[in-house]
Parts: C-alpha cells; sequence; structure tokens
C-alpha cells in the first residue's frame, strides 16, 4: 500500500489507482471512468492513510479523521483525457472515436421530483392506444347490451339501429320472464268435438317496454298429478297471425291465448302451464 497512488474524482468523489505511466500521459490530464468528468490526477491525489491529529488543530481536515469512505476503482477504469487543443480540454468522449461525445450524467437533479424531465419517446403511443381502447370498449358495451339499451332508453333506439345496420346485428325486445305472468288459463274438453281440448289464457307484460313473446309449456297429468305428455308451445303457435312477434309484447300489455289440443289419444285429469324462454 506505500508505494500505491490514488486520485479522486472531484464530480463523484470516486477514487482510483494510478500509476506514474498514466499521469505522464496528457500532462496528468484524466477521465473518470464512472462520471466520464475530466480532471487533473496531480492535482486531486489523495492519502487513504490516516494522519495523526494535533491537540491544538481547531478545525480538523479529512486526512486527520481516517480513511475516508469512497467508492474505489481500479486503474482501469480511469482513462486518458482527450488530446488539448490549444486552448482548453475538449469534451469527455465515449471510448468509440466515431460516436458522439456522451452527457455527464446529472447528478444534482437524477432525484429531484419537481424539476421537468423529458418525455419518453413513447409516450405518443400511449396518447394514441389509450383513447383508442376506450373506444372499443364502448363499442363493445353498446352491442352486448344494445336491447337492454333501446328498452330502457327508447331515445337511442334510432342511433343503435344504424350502428346495427352497419355491423349486422338487430336490435330485438329483452327476455325477462319475471315481467311476465299468466293471470288466468283454463283447460276444457270441447263438447262439439270428441278428444278435442281447449287452452285459453291471459298473459301479461308488467314491465313498462316491450318484452319478446315467451315459449308456453303445457303440462298434461293424470289423477296421480303424474306427466301424460308435455308440449312447447313457440310464440307463432298462440299470437295471432297480426301480432308482430319481432317487436315483442308491448310495456303494460296483454295477450290473450287460445288454443285447440288434440288429445285424442291420452287421457287427464289436469294440466300446467308455464312461460319460458329458450
Amino acid at each position: 500500500m506505500a508505494d500505491e497512488k490514488f486520485t479522486r474524482c472531484p464530480d463523484c468523489r470516486t477514487v482510483f489507482r494510478v500509476t506514474d505511466a498514466q499521469l505522464a500521459l496528457r500532462d496528468g490530464q484524466v477521465r473518470c471512468g464512472h462520471c466520464h468528468a475530466v480532471f487533473d490526477g496531480n492535482a486531486q491525489m489523495i492519502s487513504l492513510a490516516p494522519t495523526p491529529r494535533h491537540e491544538d488543530d481547531d478545525v480538523p481536515d479529512e486526512a486527520s479523521l481516517g480513511p475516508p469512505t469512497v467508492t474505489l476503482r481500479s486503474a482501469r477504469a480511469l482513462e486518458p483525457a482527450p488530446a488539448r487543443d490549444a486552448d482548453s480540454v475538449t469534451a469527455p468522449t465515449t471510448s468509440g472515436d466515431d460516436d458522439e461525445p456522451e452527457p455527464a450524467p446529472d447528478y444534482e437533479n437524477r432525484f429531484a421530483w419537481d424539476k421537468p424531465r423529458k418525455r419518453r419517446r413513447r409516450s405518443w403511443l400511449y396518447a394514441v392506444a389509450i383513447p383508442l381502447l376506450v373506444v372499443v370498449l364502448v363499442g363493445q358495451a353498446l352491442f352486448h347490451f344494445r336491447d337492454a339499451l333501446a328498452a330502457h332508453w327508447p331515445a337511442t333506439r334510432p342511433a343503435l339501429a344504424r350502428i346495427c345496420s352497419l355491423s349486422g346485428c338487430a336490435i330485438r325486445p329483452l327476455r325477462d320472464v319475471a315481467a311476465l305472468s299468466i293471470d288466468a288459463s283454463d283447460l276444457q274438453a270441447d263438447p262439439a268435438h270428441k278428444g278435442l281440448l281447449i287452452l285459453s289464457a291471459t298473459v301479461r307484460n308488467r314491465a313498462n317496454y316491450a318484452l319478446a313473446y315467451p315459449h308456453l309449456e303445457l303440462t298434461l297429468t293424470d289423477a296421480q298429478d303424474q306427466v301424460v305428455v308435455r308440449r312447447a308451445l313457440a310464440p307463432a303457435d298462440y299470437a295471432g297471425g297480426t301480432a308482430e312477434l319481432g317487436n315483442g309484447m308491448a310495456g303494460n300489455s296483454e295477450v290473450a291465448i287460445k288454443l285447440f289440443i288434440d288429445a285424442s289419444a291420452t287421457t287427464q285429469a289436469g294440466y300446467r302451464l308455464y312461460l319460458f324462454y329458450p
């Protein structure tokens, strides 16, 4: 350690082991391998050995306090400074002769949160992608909930219809079986035709908006309430010929049903009638 020499970068305070041969180049001008600052290696020579402190010293110097806490690097990390012109030393450069000069790190502002920073080059990509994703999300919501929007907010129906004309979709009445009810029903034998049953029922839409026509499930049972036969009836089977099935049942309306059922091949004592959507 006695023959070793050390110099310290005045900018980042990094300490380097140096040799006389290094300091002889460029008149002692060297470049810090850590922050790339150019400094006089001879002028910044330091000793890492502690210096005894005299009792009469009023202000202790750095050396008298013992070895400084430093970042020690080898001599290979210290490079000769670039060649000087007649007046000044050129700015530090990177290791490649054809590369552009690399700016020194901004140690003062590297952790400053309140100072302006350069925006990343990809910020324009986010500026375009985020609004585009929002538009796509809104479009998906309109597509999946178009029927509910048209039912609850009729003013949106024309705009939704135009969108569907472009995308090939359709606006259909909502399906809400909980808003439907069978107010009355009856199953009687036709006195004029043996084996023919007459089903009468009233289906009510209790919502204030249109609902799709439901399917009916008619189940005939015997005296022990066991199923004899079951049949599902589509809207086209029970709605009148003038009914616009695509428009659904109007809000707060009812549909009267009267069907003739051929039960000549069965014997039944009761029936059950349900509403459902397939």
